[in-house]
């Protein structure tokens, strides 16, 4: 199976997972999640101090989706017809605006240029809701991320504005959406049959990642550099110990790294 199609899966997988948190369904795609103050000029998160930015960030794989999540507002409430507008940074493109409850719709514009959410008015009885509209919450969007994507880089050009009904600026920020780097894999040896001391390892990862396998005692087994068809294999520098371990292998690339799962073992010999 290609480093492309099993990275499609595990996408798959966790975005599945992502949208159960907010009750979503209808929506299938992949996600590398996460957000939150990252590059934003000292907001704070969620809950900042009054007159901040809007911020957002978030950490995808080349080729899946993933959900940023915008915030920061801490002002007066802006009413009916307002409207919160992500720019999509260069080459990404936004795929959808799942969030839809407390009166809140989202549309995405055509190509995936940006996505809004719209304040369209809370019900009669909930005026606690019209007097925290766009405050103190958190807007989902869902950002695709181009396979060609270099891992470790930071996409441009993301911008946040958030506009009353009149079409005045109330608030704007930026968001900081880095490229992560697909998990790797370690595939061999396999786990649960009794190995000799230097086993060969081996796996997938993302081509030109530097691949380091390490035991239970976080002490360097080998090392090696991935290969352009995304493979790679290395013998331990040491002989194992004998009985039972772990090990687990990291990729690293431009700065960003990622984990395999652990795999246990039994080396031979007691």
């Amino acid at each position: 199976m290609s480093w492309c199609r099993k990275t499609s899966i595990r996408g798959l997988l966790a975005v599945v997972a992502v949208m159960a948190m907010w009750g979503i369904s209808g929506f299938s795609g992949s996600s590398g999640v996460a957000y939150g103050s990252e590059g934003t000029g000292g907001h704070g998160g969620p809950g900042g101090p009054a007159g901040s930015d809007l911020w957002a960030a978030a950490t995808i794989e080349p080729g899946r989706e993933g959900i940023v999540e915008v915030g920061g507002y801490e002002g007066a409430p802006l009413g009916e017809g307002s409207v919160l507008t992500l720019t999509a940074p260069a080459k990404a493109r936004v795929t959808g605006t799942p969030f839809a409850a407390l009166g809140y719709r989202g549309t995405v514009a055509l190509g995936g240029s940006n996505g809004t959410y719209t304040f369209e008015g809370a019900s009669a009885s909930a005026a606690a809701e019209r007097e925290a509209v766009w405050k103190g919450r958190t807007f989902p969007f869902v950002l695709s991320v181009p396979p060609d994507a270099e891992p470790g880089t930071r996409l441009p050009d993301c911008a946040l504005v958030l506009k009353d009904a009149n079409g005045t600026v109330r608030q704007r920020g930026t968001c900081t959406v880095t490229v992560g780097l697909p998990e790797p894999t370690l595939d061999g040896p396999q786990s649960g049959v009794p190995l000799s001391a230097s086993p060969q390892m081996s796996g997938t990862a993302y081509p030109g990642a530097q691949v380091t396998v390490r035991d239970a005692l976080e002490e360097e087994v080998c090392s090696t550099t991935t290969a352009p068809d995304g493979t790679w294999s290395c013998t331990p520098v040491h002989t194992l110990p004998p009985g039972p371990g772990r090990l687990q292998a990291t990729a690293t690339l431009n700065g960003v790294s990622a984990t395999s799962e652990q795999i246990h073992i039994t080396v031979a010999g007691r």
